[in-house]
């Protein structure tokens, strides 16, 4: 099993092992050994695309029997451009991938043993009502099931680890949410993931409390659109009800919110995050662009005011927070006036850190057809400076806390004489000695070095 992207498609891919061992399936103890290999993909960008396509041939040439099936973002999106390649089996959508582990479990679901009865069994029994009788069908090599991904209601997930060592799992993810409302021009993930849809509260409580169960300490939570949690019930929620109610129900001594849309900040999530011990002071709020001109081009749903406002806001309420943002450059129409709007509106700005994306076409998306292309060089080169901005206010945030004491939590022996510790706003600390993962610990600030802070157990 390999995932690629976002830590939501890495919720998916835990949720399909979990399926895959509940159908008697187990992990292969090295790829050469394996007789099925699952890539859950992603399709943000072209890059990624490439990636999903690499692992396929790389896959096919040091293990041409095993069966190889593709699923996630980049099987939804263009699944007869995968289905081609030599090796892949099945091509699963995400419209169907809740049906990955019957499919891959199942020798009658074999390629070469596919009936129509057996097409219209996988789509529900009313392939009319849920996927075009075009999505399903026969592909050479490959078996292709691919529906409307806007009539999926599912909402699979399970918790992801940032690796496979006991000392790593300290940190897990939980997806809340999938899909997404926005039709941002540039943006192909409505597409692929389907409508706005939340993990109800009564499954996100015991999910969470068995967790902290199994002994975890900090939880991250994600999604597509985080922000948008609730606004699918009847009646609606929002998404600071989730958080108050991981802070009652469950005994998660330290939560983190992973990236929420700008006009989702509301004073009441802010309040509550500056107010919450157990809340991490880190705000991630995807920007884009500075330049109000490429954000209504984007139908980025606020202005450059608007968004500077939340940042101040968050900043005012929490001082030593880690403020992020997702920034594109090379935009179509991006030009040199309007990248330089960009570039000097982020530099005013409290940000500790980016990341930098150049823009990548995708087909299918609005922006894809627009004039003003941005060539590729030029693009890259605004990539460099707005880079060497975030270096320069990432490296002023960390030397601000030389002498002071941050909480940090423990995650694994990085050398002989320190461990590999993260800071509750989000900073990277070697704290010397060897310290056992997964705990919370002052620790005395004493240097910058590197991309590091370096510091000691604080004896206060």
């Amino acid at each position: 099993m390999q995932s690629f992207g976002c830590r939501a498609t890495q919720a998916d891919g835990a949720a399909l092992e979990r399926q895959l061992a509940t159908q008697g399936l187990s992990p292969a103890t090295s790829l050469l050994e394996a007789e099925l290999v699952v890539l859950n993909t992603c399709t943000v960008t072209a890059a990624a695309d490439q990636d999903a396509r690499a692992s396929i041939r790389r896959i096919h040439r040091e293990n041409p029997n095993a069966k190889i099936m593709v699923t996630g973002c980049y099987a939804q999106r263009a699944p007869h451009e995968i289905a081609a390649l030599p090796g892949v089996t099945w091509v699963v959508g995400n419209s169907h991938k809740h049906q990955v582990a019957e499919i891959a479990a199942s020798q009658d679901l074999l390629p070469d043993a596919r009936t129509e009865a057996t097409e219209n069994q996988l789509a529900g029994g009313q392939p009319n009502q849920f996927v075009s009788i075009e999505a399903v069908k026969l592909s050479t090599p490959a078996f292709t099931l691919v529906g409307d991904i806007f009539a999926h209601t599912e909402l699979i997930a399970a918790p992801v680890f940032a690796g496979e060592s006991i000392a790593e799992k300290t940190r897990p993810n939980l997806k809340v949410q999938d899909g997404c409302d926005n039709r941002c021009s540039f943006c192909i993930i409505p597409s692929v993931r389907g409508q706005s849809r939340s993990m109800k509260l009564e499954r996100v409580i015991p999910e969470a409390n068995a967790l902290v169960a199994a002994g975890y300490r900090e939880l991250v939570l994600s999604g597509i659109n985080l922000g948008r949690w609730g606004r699918d019930f009847q009646p609606q929620q929002r998404f600071e009800q989730l958080v108050r109610a991981l802070l009652e129900y469950t005994g998660i001594e330290k939560i983190r919110i992973s990236s929420v849309e700008p006009m989702d900040w509301s004073d009441d999530l802010i309040a509550l995050c500056a107010g919450s011990p157990r809340i991490a002071k880190h705000a991630h709020v995807p920007l884009q662009s500075g330049s109000d001109r490429i954000l209504r081009r984007m139908h980025r749903k606020y202005r450059p005011w608007h968004y500077a406002e939340k940042i101040r806001k968050i900043h005012e309420a929490m001082p030593n927070a880690a403020i992020g943002a997702d920034v594109m450059v090379g935009f179509p129409g991006e030009t040199d006036e309007l990248f330089e709007e960009s570039r000097s509106f982020i530099e005013h700005l409290p940000f500790t850190y980016l990341h930098v994306f150049t823009y990548s076409s995708r087909p299918g998306t609005p922006s894809a057809a627009m004039p003003d292309q941005v060539p590729v060089q030029v693009a890259r080169e605004r990539n460099r400076v707005l880079r060497d901005l975030a270096a320069a206010k990432n490296r002023a945030f960390r030397e601000s806390f030389v002498g002071q004491t941050l909480e940090v939590i423990t995650l694994h022996a990085g050398g002989d004489d320190w461990t590999d510790t993260l800071s509750d706003n989000f900073l990277r600390v070697k704290v010397f000695g060897k310290h056992t993962p997964n705990f919370h610990m002052a620790t005395l600030i004493s240097e910058v070095k590197g991309e590091s802070l370096v510091g000691r157990i604080s004896s206060t």
